[in-house]
Order: structure tokens, then C-alpha cells, then sequence
């Protein structure tokens, strides 16, 4: 996931004509591979390192981080919230980082990671399923997206039904899905701090501290033996701390403001394309008929749904 990245923090984009330069195509580079990547490098961590207490310590460390460098940028000002900006700020932290990426990196665990990839690229359709439960009237062409989103989704559980992989990991990936798609439904509703970065910094420490509750109410603490983590696990772990959390988000940010919205957007579909290729290549996971179909069909969808969208 984006992981897993902060949706619904960016800035509004700018109206008019963006040039395409070096620079953004550098940049959505990053978006593609490093975000696509986070599904590889969950994996590699979970195999020696508790999930919620590896989760809640990356976006701990990565949140002070980036409020670290956003007072060195602009002064300790940016740093400032309302009390009802830093308490939307832990909602939506608690529902996309503890909800949404929390329960990928538990259900990564027993499901690989590109499927838990193409599971979470549903994030769209369940975006446009709330809209319309709020009472937006989204096109014929983006419900139809979605109907076919869902489809994919369908053939996709089959290895959890048929005993491939566990079926509560399948669940647990669609329930993150979902809890991602409102924390960005509801970060484009709330008021959150003016600078997007310290915005998302509160959110990364919001949900990495419930991150380290859940882990302690789980008991991942008692058994933990951290001579048994292993060097890829760490550098795994540091990898997602500086680059999926880090590196991938500013560069998305910046995208937000220096790229056509329609460019950023496709993100959204090349992802779990690399997801899928890393985990067959590194980890050597399966791509199974489920997998390759059901992926075909729910990458369509998004792009179906992205593309129509854009236009409004």
C-alpha cells in the first residue's frame, strides 16, 4: 500500500497547463517503483518482525522525521494545528495508516504481496461507492468501472477460498482497502493542518502510535526476540521508514502541484503492476490464473475509473 502513502493530504491542483518535465517524470518514476515496491518490502519484514509493532515503528520514526524536516523547511510554525486540525488529523491517520496499512502488513504475513497489492488497488472503486452513499451521482462509465472492479475482486479471493492462501489474510486486505478508502474520503472532507506535510506527519504518528497499542494488546511484545530479525527484515524496514514513506510521498506531493492531475493519477494502476512483478521475480510467488485474470481485471477497472474521472 500506498501504503504505504497518506492519501487525501495533497494540495488542490492548480488550474493551469502543466509542463511535463524531466523533473516529473523522475519523480512519478519514484511514485511507480517505490510505492509498488512497499508490497515487496512488507513482505521481506514480516518474515522475522511482528506486524503491527514493525508497522507502528516505521510510521513513528517516519512521521517525526518529516515534521523534522518540515521545520527546518519553513520554520517550527508550519508545525502548528488547531485542536480540531490535529484531532482530524489522528482520525484519518488512525483509518489510513493503522486500518488501511495495518492490516496489509498482518495479512501480508500469510498473503503475498502482489496480491494483497491487486486486492488494495480497489481503493478507487470503493472511493466512488462512498460518493455515492453520500449522494454524489458519479458517471454511468465510472459505476460501470466499478461493477467490473469488483468482478476482478471476485476472481481475485478465489485462492482464499480454494485454500491457496488464508482466507482471513484475503479479508483482512479488502477491510484494509476499505478503511483506506474512507480515511482519503474523509481527509477530503475534514479540515487537516494548511501544510500537507506536517498534516500527514501528524497522521503518520497518530496511526503508528496505534499501531504499537494494537501490537501490545496482541502480545507481539512478549514473544519478541530481536536476534531473530533478520538483515533483510531491517533493511526492509529502513527502506519503507525513508523511501516508501519519505521519499515516494514528497515526491507525490510535489507531483500534485507540478504535474497534470491526470498524469499523478495513473499511479493508481501501475502500481500493483510493479507490486506483482517484484513479488514473482524477488520472492518468487506464484502468478496463479486468479491472480493474472482477476489483476487484469480490476487494473482495467481503475483505469476505466481514473480515466473518466479526470475529465470532470
Amino acid at each position: 500500500m500506498r501504503t504505504s502513502q497518506t492519501a487525501g493530504a495533497g494540495p488542490s491542483p492548480q488550474s493551469a497547463p502543466r509542463a511535463i518535465t524531466g523533473a516529473v517524470w523522475t519523480a512519478l518514476a519514484l511514485v511507480y517503483v517505490v510505492w509498488g515496491s512497499t508490497y515487496l518490502a512488507i513482505r521481506i519484514v514480516v518474515r522475522t518482525m511482528p506486524p503491527f509493532l514493525s508497522a507502528g515503528a516505521r510510521f513513528l520514526v517516519a512521521g517525526l522525521l518529516l515534521l523534522g524536516l518540515v521545520a527546518l523547511r519553513y520554520g517550527p510554525g508550519a508545525l502548528r494545528a488547531t485542536r480540531g486540525q490535529a484531532a482530524s488529523a489522528v482520525v484519518v491517520g488512525l483509518l489510513l495508516v493503522l486500518g488501511g496499512n495495518g492490516l496489509v502488513v498482518l495479512a501480508e504475513t500469510s498473503v503475498p504481496s502482489g496480491l494483497a497489492a491487486l486486492l488494495i488497488a480497489a481503493v478507487p472503486m470503493w472511493l466512488v461507492v462512498l460518493r455515492t452513499a453520500t449522494g454524489d451521482r458519479p458517471p454511468l462509465r465510472t459505476l460501470g468501472g466499478v461493477l467490473l472492479g469488483f468482478a476482478g475482486l471476485a476472481v481475485l479471493t478465489a485462492p482464499g477460498v480454494t485454500g491457496e492462501v488464508r482466507l482471513s489474510g484475503v479479508v483482512l486486505v479488502v477491510v484494509a482497502s476499505v478503511l483506506w478508502s474512507l480515511g482519503s474520503f474523509s481527509a477530503s472532507k475534514l479540515s487537516l493542518p494548511d501544510n500537507p506535510f506536517t498534516g500527514s506527519g501528524y497522521q503518520m504518528l497518530a496511526g503508528g502510535a496505534g499501531g504499537i497499542v494494537v501490537a501490545l494488546v496482541r502480545g507481539e511484545h512478549r514473544s519478541l526476540d530481536r536476534a531473530s530479525f533478520s538483515t533483510a527484515s531491517w533493511l526492509a524496514l529502513g527502506y519503507l521508514v525513508l523511501f516508501g514513506s519519505l521519499v515516494a510521498f514528497t515526491a507525490y506531493v510535489w507531483l500534485l502541484r507540478a504535474a497534470p492531475l491526470s498524469l499523478v493519477a495513473t499511479y493508481a494502476y501501475v502500481n500493483p503492476v510493479v507490486a506483482v512483478a517484484l513479488g514473482a521475480l524477488i520472492l518468487d510467488e506464484a502468478l496463479t490464473v486468479p491472480i493474472l485474470v482477476g489483476g487484469a481485471i480490476v487494473v482495467v477497472a481503475v483505469c476505466v475509473i481514473v480515466s473518466t474521472e479526470r475529465r470532470q
